[in-house]
């Protein structure tokens, strides 16, 4: 180490010695067995915690204590001198008492789940009984403030790391190393955000209204993509509920009423806590690889409300990229029956694997409530305030504002974030590994000094039958998230045809309450047209389907598409959009193995193949539940569980343009996604559709099959392009994943936490006589028009997701139609992710 490091490091852990008192060590008992869950605390104080499953801890507290306390039911209480300030690895050996050796409580194995032998089974039916009559739920309506601090640190520091070349040349940030009062590893943080809201809610009307005031962080104050993440991250819950969400994982609550089929729970202890005479509750799982905690609760014998719950993930859950979860709440007692929480600290380690010293990120939550006011009726009107506009004063309030509110102190090295970032972002170093990691999430590089962003990076290669190589390079307008309005567009090369494409698209908010927005747009490329039924996309989207690099067999089913797009959007209402738009497309084949010729009578061969469609197209979109990020012409979603519904009627006229056909098409869809408990999530979706009038087959209903080697919901992964075509359809699609529920039972494969994921898609559609009669035009390229009336096509897949946490396969089985000719009656899909 350096000598210009060691000096700080050194100052540094004189001052932390004065200040602080740490202990790490085992319990064990007289034979050496690990004591999970003993009881260890300063003597004197309340500071304490419990013994992990492995019988280890980690206590450290700000003041300066002489003794530790480490006690268990059924064992001789010890008492430990502490000759330092800090005390790491040590070793306590309980003894069993004499006169308990017939009382000694097992707190390993299975306990019994009836109440009659197990009276922690009573306590726990009784806070069932009560759990809707403690917290808010006693009142009509409730107020209070909130204040939330959010810190990431970078964890297990050692002389390695500091060393490293990724840190040289920013070698200061080490001056804030410090140690974890739960998980005893060091840390350096690196991260922090603060936020003041006022919360306010009708349980009547069951609806509720955040009100933020202030918020604060470390060098990002103007990112509200790195606020909302944080939001959604570390997302609300509620002990008392049956499920616990955390990082998108369900997670049985252990005061679920399915606990008792998931947890074994033991009475620990009782004791006074805050004048109130309470139960200490043990739980820990009954089977590994589930989502579940174990840690232990103190309920008050009356009220049966809780008072204190920690929560720790067990290690063996199937979660990724999180090693540890740990939660303390702590419930304040207003009167002799009401129970309010008062503190909610939530710890996460990120880490690409689950080994003791391997390296990652803490995520630190603490949330102070207080404040509270009930039952002051508000106008039903105010739960529904939005907030239209980016206000620069929230997210910049002086020092004064947040001594006023802040409702916990920053800690010594909190305070020293603000400082350090400050001046991590004059180096230079840092500056280029910030702007690779936008590069990486956004897709797109920034070059703020002419407001422009290139890319997407991710669309400049692709491939398929017409094009062969496509290159493409394009851009986007950005001045910041919130912008008012943004042009973007591209240029497109494909080596094969030897032809350039291009699209141009620009929107404009003209009024932020009601998002009234005008948009328009020129697109002219080669398109997979038919890989969606009733999605409806920006005029420069373009499907998978169009660039799959390989796939299961040849796609020249590819058209020449020349589309210009104008119309307008508005809000209305909350999540409610009405969009009414009209294009202009010309489409034509642009393969010579591919027809879209149809029977023209005012052709002079009474044959054509290009069609002129003018289409004018009102939709409705309704999203009940969604959540939105920015302010400006462009959101992004903060949440994934809200339904889709959108209906639209697009009308064809051949007055228009000189356009070639009359007809109207009306299609409905709904997508709905359901987090079944701790059995997983399933998402559901139906589209219905009908096309009322003649039309060629560029302009009817493709059900869209799937000839890559992703899996693309929505899609029909055995049909293949232009396989069943309608003008009348309905389809259903069923998608489950079960979140390791189902491997974790199997025990040759639990230990490898992967996940189960069903599938079953049908679709139904006919196709008129006069629009078979429309398209068929003895072309030897012609595609015989087929359209799954006779019974429902369907399939079914069964898939296994989480191969090396990233890699998920789908085995795809087609159910029927298989004497179709070239059917595929199985296939294997995959796609690559990174979740939890």
């Amino acid at each position: 180490m350096k000598l210009k490091l060691l000096i700080p490091f050194l100052v540094l852990g004189i001052f932390s010695a004065m200040a602080q008192t740490k202990v790490s060590g085992h319990v064990f008992d007289e034979n050496n067995v690990p004591i999970p869950f003993a009881n260890v605390l300063f003597k004197g104080s309340t500071e304490g915690t419990i013994t992990n499953e492995d019988g280890k801890f980690y206590l450290e507290s700000d003041n300066t204590w002489d003794n530790l306390i480490v006690s268990f039911i059924g064992f001789e209480i010890l008492e430990v001198p502490l000759t330092k300030s800090v005390n790491y690895d040590l070793k306590f050996i309980l003894k069993e008492e004499a006169s308990s050796l017939d009382e000694v409580l097992i707190v390993t194995g299975k306990q019994s789940k009836k109440a009659s032998e197990n009276p922690a089974i009573r306590i726990l039916k009784k806070i069932w009984e009560r759990k809707r009559q403690n917290g808010l739920n006693q009142f009509k309506q409730y107020e209070y403030d909130q204040y939330e601090k959010v810190e990431f640190d970078l964890n297990t520091i050692d002389s390695a790391l500091i060393k490293s070349k990724l840190f040289k040349g920013m070698e200061f940030v080490f001056n804030e190393v410090d140690t974890s009062n739960v998980t005893g590893k060091t840390y350096l943080p690196i991260f922090l955000n603060e936020s003041v809201k006022k919360i306010s809610g009708d349980n009547v009307i069951n609806k509720k209204h955040e009100e933020l005031k202030g918020n604060k962080n470390s060098g990002f104050s103007n990112n509200q993509v790195i606020i909302d993440f944080i939001d959604d991250l570390y997302s609300e819950y509620n002990v008392y509920d049956n499920y616990l969400k955390f990082f998108d994982k369900s997670f049985v609550s252990p005061l679920s009423r399915t606990g008792v089929q998931t947890y074994n729970y033991v009475l620990s202890d009782s004791a006074f806590i805050d004048n109130k005479w309470c139960y200490n509750i043990i739980y820990y799982p009954r089977r590994k690889n589930e989502l579940t905690f174990k840690g232990d609760f103190w309920v008050n014998d009356s009220t049966y409300a809780i008072k204190e719950i920690n929560l720790q993930a067990s290690k063996s859950a199937n979660i990724n990229w999180v090693k540890e979860i740990y939660i303390e709440q702590e419930f304040e007692v207003l009167n002799d029956s009401v129970f309010l929480i008062k503190r909610d600290y939530f710890l996460s380690d990120f880490a690409m694997n689950k080994k003791e010293m391997s390296r990652g990120v803490y995520g630190k939550r603490t949330t102070i409530y207080d404040n509270y006011k009930f039952d002051q009726p508000k106008d039903p009107k105010f739960y529904d305030k939005v907030v239209y506009n980016y206000d620069e004063d929230v997210y910049n309030r002086e020092d004064d504002f947040w001594q006023t509110n802040r409702l916990e102190n920053l800690s010594k090295d909190e305070k020293g974030v603000y400082k350090m970032l400050d001046t991590l972002k004059t180096v230079k170093k840092f500056k280029r590994l910030y702007n690779l990691g936008s590069i990486l999430a956004s897709g797109y590089i920034e070059f703020p000094s002419v407001n422009l962003d290139y890319g997407p990076l991710f669309s400049t290669f692709g491939y398929n039958e017409v094009e062969g190589v496509r290159l493409r390079t394009g851009g986007r307008t950005y001045f910041g998230p919130n912008d008012l309005w943004r042009i973007e567009g591209f240029v497109a090369y494909g080596f094969k045809d030897d032809k350039f494409k291009y699209g141009v698209s620009g929107k404009w908010l003209l009024d932020k309450r009601s998002r009234f927005t005008i948009f328009g747009g020129n697109r002219r490329d080669v398109e997979q047209i038919g890989a969606s039924l009733t999605s409806s996309s920006d005029v420069l989207g373009r499907s998978l389907a169009s660039s799959a690099v390989i796939g299961t067999g040849t796609n020249d089913k590819l058209s020449n598409i020349n589309l210009t797009n104008f119309g307008a959007s508005i809000e209305p209402s909350r999540n409610f959009e009405v969009r009414i738009d009209g294009s202009f497309r010309t489409i034509s084949s642009a393969s010579p193995t591919f027809s879209l010729d149809y029977i023209d009578p005012e052709s002079l061969s009474g044959i054509s193949s290009e069609i002129k469609q003018f289409e004018s197209r009102l939709s409705l979109g309704y999203f009940p539940k969604r959540q939105m990020t920015g302010f400006g012409v462009e959101r992004k979603n903060k949440n994934d569980n809200f339904a889709s519904l959108f209906a639209q009627v697009s009308r064809g006229d051949r007055n228009w343009f000189d356009s070639d056909f009359d007809y109207t098409k009306v299609q409905f869809s709904y997508i709905q996604p359901w987090q079944v408990g701790g059995f997983g999530r399933l998402v559901t979706s139906v589209e219905l559709g009908k096309t009322f009038g003649e039309v060629p087959l560029g302009l009817l209903s493709v059900v869209p099959g799937n000839q890559s080697y992703f899996s693309i919901y929505n899609t029909f992964t055995q049909l293949d392009y232009y396989e069943f075509v309608t003008d009348t359809y309905s389809s259903v699609h069923l998608e489950h994943n079960f979140n390791g529920r189902i491997f974790s039972r199997i025990p040759f494969l639990k230990k490898y936490n992967l996940r189960a994921i069903l599938g079953l898609r049908g679709v139904w559609g006919e196709l008129s006589d006069e629009n078979m009669a429309l398209n068929s035009t003895g072309n030897l390229m012609e595609i015989p028009l087929v359209a799954p009336d006779t019974r429902m096509y369907y399939e079914y897949s069964f898939g296994v997701a989480n191969i090396f946490k990233v890699l998920r396969l789908d085995f795809n089985f087609r159910g029927n139609y298989l004497d179709r000719p070239d059917a595929r009656p199985f296939g294997i899909t995959g796609s690559f992710g990174f979740y939890f």
